[in-house]
């Protein structure tokens, strides 16, 4: 089998979308970092507005991304993207899977984000959409 053809590749997510949900999630990791520097304890501190807003926010975009870029890659290699839209999915869905279990807490300590921010999924995610987005870039570069 010589690979999926471009009637394959997903077409859920336009580019606008796209940008939106990589902003969202470059968004969350800086204010991740941030909070990981304020030495939250999280013993009955709850979880803050703010911090509840990027959580959503975040697990919104992964959401999204666990759906695949589609529409977003048009007129690019079909077969390359939809190799790495099956990459995309598989960073997203597991960085979610930690994302939702801190999101499961009670309260979340500075520790804790530090750990997420740190995983292996989240750091994975952000170079597929540092990836992503820089090849999209160049695309419309060379096609406008």
């Amino acid at each position: 089998m010589s690979g999926p053809r471009r009637s394959e590749v997903r077409t859920e997510v336009t580019f606008d979308e796209l940008k939106e949900h990589i902003d969202t999630i470059e968004e969350t990791y800086e204010f991740f970092l941030a909070y990981a520097a304020q030495g939250v304890s999280g013993s009955g501190t709850g979880i803050s507005g703010e911090l509840s807003r990027y959580l959503s926010r975040a697990d919104q975009a992964l959401i999204a991304f666990e759906g695949g870029i589609g529409d977003a890659a048009e007129g690019q290699d079909a077969e390359a993207v939809a190799a790495m839209d099956q990459v995309l999915q598989r960073d997203a869905s597991n960085t979610r899977a930690a994302l939702r279990l801190v999101m499961a807490q009670p309260s979340i300590s500075s520790q804790l984000i530090d750990n997420l921010n740190a995983s292996i999924h989240f750091r994975a995610l952000l170079t597929d959409l540092f990836l992503i987005d820089e090849a999209l870039k160049a695309s419309l570069t060379s096609s406008g």
